[in-house]
Order: structure tokens, then C-alpha cells, then sequence
């Protein structure tokens, strides 16, 4: 199986225990997700199969939407509901009106603070790592962009939002933030991934059904989960000239998306519509430089 799957990952299992029972039961070596969720976290995985695992670098950086619950009153040393409280385990009512303006106040770039239970490396090692054993680490802050955040709901104690953020965004970390700024303490107590790029959980399969039927439902084809990246297409000169590494110039492009100048990466197909490969234009140069050639040459 070359393409991706997208899973509905349940609360308990790690991501890479979700990676394994796929190998398992599709019997598949080659499987990785691209982009991992938390074992209390529920939602979206998209696992790249076989020789698709090659364009995971392609999907690993997209934006992702979240619903999550902060739980207000005290924070914990992970920023999450597994962690050991941090002081006083108190419930807290935030003010609706003050709520509302903190979280306004994080849309937008701005430098996180990942947790110390992350998998940041830090001198070589983990973080977490070093955080089980009890040294005091403090991971250096990464640029992160809120581009939305909704205030669903305010139960008591708890609120319930929804943000799309960008790749790397921890939202344990901005659970405990929103309680700092408070002045009251929070930490993250349900998340669930809705939404990568333009994919959706709703169109995901669980782990319990995987083995039985539904896989194919789940299943994308290399070319539609690029469907992010816009497409170019190449003759057949081009394309086999593509197929050993030569970049296709410009003049060679038929009909190329309107978007192809300003992009990272393109889709490059071929005179039958196949997916020859994924490639990085150079306005400068006047070519596509492929970055993962995918098909052959085509047959004579």
C-alpha cells in the first residue's frame, strides 16, 4: 500500500503504538505518521504506507485544527491532565468578559514555550527525559502562529475552544499560558485534532475497524494527499528526462496552476495525468527542481 491513511486516533495509545498496529494488521513495514498526537489526545493521523512515507516531509508542516477543554484552578507539570498537579488542586470560574480578551490576545505569531514533558532535545536527550528525572529543563521558545481560536463554550471551571495553529504549536502550552495570565493557574484536560490542512477526522477510520473493512474509505492516493500543493504538467520529453533527476524548465509546463510561482512545492504530472514527482520551483532558473521523483519513465 503506497499512500496515506488517516486514523482516528483513541485516548490511551501513543502514536507510535497507533503506527504499530497499523504495521500489524495491514502488514506493512513501512508506515509513519506526520505529526504526533498525545496519548490522552483523540483525532486526525495521517499515516503515510510504503513508498509513501517519502512525501510525509510534504504534510508534516501543515496548519492543524483543535477542539480543546482548559480545565482552570491549578496547572500541572505537564500542562496536561496526566500531569502532577502544581500547587492546590482548586476549581476556578474565569470571568467570561476577561477570558475573552486573553484569548484574543494570542491570535497571531508569537515565541512558545514548549513543555518540559516534550520531545525537544536538549543536549542530546529528551526532554522528558530529563524532566522524569527530575532535573529542572527549560526548552528554548519556537515560533508559533494561532491563525484562529474560538471560544465555544464557558462551563464553570472550563472552557472549550477551538484553534487552527501552526505546525509545532504545542496547545498544552497554551492551555498553561492562558492560566498564567489569568493569574489563577489551568491545564489542558481534553484535545482533540479536527483537521489537517484540508483533511478532516470525519473522514477517518478507527483502529477497531481497520482490520475488518473501511480501509480503501480512509485510504489516499499519493496525488490527493498532496492535494494541498498546486499541480503542473509535463510532456512526455520532460517527463522522461524527470524520471533520472533533470529538472523540467519552465517553457516545458502545460497549463500550470496560477499559484506555481509563488509556491514551496508543486505536484509534476505526466502526459497521462500520473504523479511523476513533487518539485520546488525556481522563478529565477526557469525550472521545477524535483525533491521526491516518484514515477519511472513513462513506457514506450
Amino acid at each position: 500500500m503506497n499512500g496515506v491513511l488517516l486514523v482516528d486516533k483513541p485516548s490511551g495509545p501513543t502514536s507510535h503504538d497507533v503506527v504499530a498496529s497499523v504495521r500489524r494488521i495491514l502488514r506493512e513495514k513501512r508506515c509513519g505518521h506526520t505529526g504526533t498526537l498525545d496519548p490522552f489526545a483523540t483525532g486526525l493521523l495521517m499515516l503515510c504506507l510504503g513508498r509513501a512515507t517519502r512525501l510525509a516531509r510534504f504534510l508534516s508542516g501543515a496548519d492543524k485544527t483543535y477542539t480543546a477543554t482548559i480545565h482552570f484552578g491549578y496547572a500541572t507539570d505537564t500542562y496536561d491532565r496526566t500531569g502532577k498537579p502544581m500547587g492546590e488542586t482548586t476549581d476556578h470560574e474565569p470571568d467570561p468578559d476577561s477570558l475573552a480578551r486573553i484569548l484574543e490576545g494570542f491570535v497571531g505569531p508569537q515565541m512558545q514555550q514548549p513543555p518540559a514533558f516534550s520531545a525537544k532535545k536538549l543536549g542530546g536527550k529528551r526532554s522528558y527525559q530529563l524532566a522524569r528525572q527530575g532535573e529542572s529543563v527549560s526548552p528554548k521558545p519556537v515560533e508559533v502562529h494561532i491563525r484562529s481560536l474560538e471560544l465555544l463554550a464557558l462551563e464553570g471551571c472550563r472552557a472549550h475552544v477551538e484553534l487552527t495553529v501552526s505546525s509545532g504549536t504545542y496547545i498544552r502550552s497554551f492551555a498553561h499560558d492562558v492560566g498564567e495570565k489569568l493569574g489563577c493557574g489551568a491545564h489542558l484536560s481534553e484535545l482533540r485534532r479536527t483537521r489537517v490542512a484540508s483533511f478532516s477526522v470525519s473522514e477517518a477510520i478507527s483502529i477497531e475497524t481497520l482490520g475488518s473493512k473501511g480501509v480503501l474509505e480512509a485510504f489516499l492516493s499519493p496525488s490527493d494527499a498532496l492535494r494541498e500543493l498546486p499541480r503542473v504538467r509535463v510532456g512526455a520529453e520532460a517527463a522522461k528526462r524527470l524520471a533520472h533527476g533533470h529538472a523540467p524548465r519552465w517553457e516545458e509546463l502545460l497549463a500550470p496552476d496560477a499559484r506555481v510561482g509563488s509556491a514551496r512545492f508543486v505536484r509534476v504530472f505526466g502526459p497521462l495525468d500520473e504523479l511523476l514527482a513533487v518539485g520546488a520551483p525556481d522563478v529565477d532558473q526557469g525550472i521545477v527542481r524535483p525533491v521526491v521523483v516518484w514515477a519511472g519513465a513513462p513506457i514506450e
